[in-house]
């Protein structure tokens, strides 16, 4: 595993040692856990892999209220993780600012995002989606991957990063979702989970909770508004909680859907537990009751 910090670098890495290979690229911000080392595992899956993982905390997608100075940077424990494992990646690319961003920060970035990046996440994160679109454009150009691989945590960011792979790079760059990571409670790994207090812990597998239970009513037939409404009102009591939203989407057009909609839904939440920003979703399908 080889460590590199410059694009010279990684573009001589690539040509030498990813010749006649696949490009499997996997970018993180780092602050690694169980959830990225399963994007690693997917990584190894396909055939004749060079993977490469990428470490950068990315400030264009980062709010002025958002905790961008405090977001753990733990390179070298990431490093050392990463060392002890099986599906270790042939490449870590740890850029610094000044590599992603060599003429400063852009004072407007190109607004990729459109309408489904001002809602659920954008409405908290204004300008969010644009700056983390930016920045995987940026590392698509210069790795120029054949395989990307992006966590389902994430519904809107990888309904986004797919758009974009359609229309700016005409679908040539595979996206495989990694199956969210979960603690044994249910709740979906994050780095920011470190940030819990014992108590804050303690109730936000609740969350995941609240999801299930969602689903298995909708596939039931209840009444639509009635159980998103129920639920809401279940999150919204929790101590400690602020929920942001609770909402279902058509999962091929993140648009939300009502009662009498059949296929594939996608079930969203964002709370914030004891001054902590979680999310989470699953996917599940609604079928026409006989």
């Amino acid at each position: 595993m080889r460590v590199i910090q410059t694009v010279e670098q990684l573009q001589l890495a690539i040509t030498n040692d990813g010749h006649n290979k696949k490009i499997v690229f996997v970018p993180t911000m780092g602050a690694l856990h169980d959830g990225h080392l399963s994007l690693l595992s997917k990584a190894r899956e396909t055939d004749n892999a060079f993977v490469i993982l990428s470490i950068f905390v990315n400030p264009t997608q980062f709010g002025k209220n958002e905790d961008f100075d405090k977001y753990p940077r733990v390179l070298e424990t990431d490093l050392e993780l990463l060392e002890s494992q099986t599906d270790k990646p042939d490449l870590v690319f740890a850029p610094g600012v000044d590599q992603v961003y060599p003429e400063g920060l852009p004072e407007q970035l190109v607004p990729r995002a459109g309408a489904v990046g001002s809602v659920f996440e954008g409405v908290t994160r204004p300008g969010h989606f644009d700056g983390m679109l930016h920045v995987v454009h940026w590392f698509f150009s210069a790795i120029k991957p054949d395989v990307a691989i992006f966590g389902e945590k994430d519904a809107q960011q990888l309904y986004l990063i797919r758009r974009m792979v359609k229309r700016e790079f005409a679908d040539q760059i595979e996206i495989h979702a990694g199956q969210t990571v979960r603690d044994a409670d249910g709740l979906a790994l994050s780095s920011r989970n470190s940030y819990l207090s014992t108590e804050a812990r303690k109730i936000a597998p609740e969350i995941y909770r609240t999801l299930i239970k969602v689903q298995a009513e909708l596939q039931a037939g209840e009444n639509f508004e009635q159980v998103l409404d129920k639920a809401r009102l279940a999150l919204s009591s929790l101590p400690l909680a602020k929920l942001d939203y609770l909402a279902l989407v058509d999962k091929a057009t993140f648009q939300p859907i009502s009662a009498g909609f059949t296929g594939s839904a996608q079930l969203l939440v964002a709370l914030n537990l004891d001054g902590v920003r979680l999310i989470d979703n699953i996917t599940f399908s609604i079928q026409e009751l006989a």
